[in-house]
């Protein structure tokens, strides 16, 4: 066992043991906390910027200090404002048959959470759901990615800067840290990562039948209806492939569009491209592919798909590293790994259709995705798309926004993940919602005690159940 895994089986037992010596934080604990968490995060972001981009090779520091810092510290503002609110016992009503007794539900912390951090945006996926464990009154573990080395040094230090390690403690590791992580007895897990990951983090946890939330991603389409503005949404579709690479768990996976457009969208994405992108090599604010390993796999899916019939069209020049310029694929069939797999990377398919009912049967024939992004649907199309289809949120007329509104919740559906957290909903997520009933003194509950067929009884199922004899 390496000193990694025993130091993680201590620390949980020290966070266990501190959270029963203190298991209901006030309002104000909660809050200060919250606002400590916040206050690292603006003075560590210059080391966070430094180490999210030495990991990567080049990353963006706009991008970081966009989701990796103003992500979270919006996030926390907002559980702050509102942790009153969330925290207040919320009145339910009684049966009939209870009435003048009085119900309610009181929101508990559940204890010691779990959180399994990816290496796309190990700031933000880590501190996101640390604010909800926070606001819901836990202590956390968070174990970061073995491809984020540096991150994850910044990070830990920058947690210790403002909490006890029985309050919260961050871990590195490699695979046999990170399968020992979703091993351990927590009270919940937040797991972002893959679907074939998440099926081992859900097995893993069914040993403790420890509760899980994954975020997994998925191919999120965008659907450009025949009325859209072809422009607009190809500048916008073009961003979400190239912010962070495409290396997101939102990033348009594919786009949608008329059949006799395509070859229109197709140019109008390689300009929207070449104007947030005059260079692609060397450029400060394009972030590379986060490993070799990773590009080559890019690499083999556009030529996959040039084997089997595709076009490419490349916005931009390729190099020797890991900046990969955007490819729109045209001409694609199912049996290309570009369609069957999550891209994760500036690979923009484009899946042609004739009608919109085409196109939701096209999206409805696969898993749900993380993510709908409708440019251009309007009226009874959009009602059409929000009810017939499936997906953990939509946008429209952008891609990903509303996964930055933190009143809203954020999760997958199906093989995109289960559960969400953000907002008022990470609170009720890893909070337990405990029923309470209180009889008053005089209520006679002892008419549903035998011995039965008292005169009460009977005349009360006679009330509900009409003829309780047959």
């Amino acid at each position: 066992m390496s000193e990694i895994i025993e130091r993680m089986e201590s620390t949980l037992a020290a966070q266990r043991a501190a959270y029963a010596r203190h298991p209901f934080p006030s309002r104000q604990e909660r809050q200060v906390k919250l606002k400590a968490l916040k206050d690292v995060l603006q003075r560590w972001q210059g080391r966070m910027i430094r180490a999210v981009n030495a990991d990567f090779g080049t990353r963006s520091a706009t991008e970081t200090r966009l989701i990796e810092v103003l992500g979270p510290t919006l996030e926390a503002n907002h559980a702050i404002k509102h942790l009153g609110r969330w925290m207040r016992p919320r009145r339910r009503h009684t049966e009939l048959l209870f009435a003048t007794n009085r119900a309610w539900v009181e929101y508990q912390p559940k204890g010691v959470v779990g959180i399994i951090v990816p290496w796309n945006f190990p700031v933000y996926l880590g501190i996101g759901p640390l604010i909800a464990a926070l606001a819901a009154g836990n202590r956390a573990m968070i174990k970061m990615s073995e491809f984020t080395p540096r991150a994850t040094e910044v990070v830990s230090g920058m947690l210790a800067d403002a909490f006890h390690e029985d309050e919260v403690a961050v871990f590195g590791g490699e695979v046999e840290e990170a399968r020992a992580f979703g091993a351990l007895p927590f009270d919940h897990i937040v797991f972002t990562g893959s679907p074939a990951v998440g099926r081992h983090v859900m097995r893993a946890a069914a040993e403790h039948l420890v509760p899980v939330t994954l975020e997994l991603g998925g191919k999120s389409p965008a659907l450009v209806a025949p009325g859209a503005d072809l422009a607009d949404a190809a500048k916008r579709i073009a961003h979400g492939k190239a912010f962070n690479a495409g290396q997101v768990c939102l990033s348009p996976d594919y786009a949608m569009v008329q059949r006799g457009s395509v070859e229109t969208f197709t140019e109008a994405v390689v300009t929207a491209f070449g104007r947030m992108y005059s260079q692609v090599q060397g450029n400060a604010d394009y972030t590379s592919i986060i490993t070799e390993r990773h590009a080559e796999r890019l690499r083999g899916l556009v030529a996959d798909a040039e084997t089997k019939g595709g076009r490419a069209v490349v916005a931009g020049e390729h190099g020797p590293g890991r900046q990969l310029p955007l490819t729109i694929v045209s001409e694609v069939r199912d049996d290309m790994g570009l369609a069957e797999e999550e891209i994760f990377g500036p690979i923009l398919p484009v899946i042609p259709y004739d009608t919109i009912e085409d196109a939701l049967a096209y999206i409805n024939a696969r898993p749900r995705p993380l993510a709908i992004y409708a440019f251009g649907v309007e009226g009874e199309e959009l009602e059409s798309l929000k009810k017939q289809t499936h997906s953990g949120g939509i946008s429209i007329n952008d891609w990903g926004w509303h996964a930055f509104q933190h009143d809203l919740p954020f999760g997958g559906i199906g093989n995109s993940g289960m559960g969400s957290y953000h907002g008022e909903e990470g609170f009720r997520e890893l909070s337990h919602a405990k029923a309470v009933f209180r009889r008053h003194r005089f209520f006679p509950t002892g008419m549903l005690y035998p011995p039965y067929g008292g005169l009460l009884q009977r005349m009360a199922m006679r009330l509900f159940l009409k003829d309780p004899e047959d």
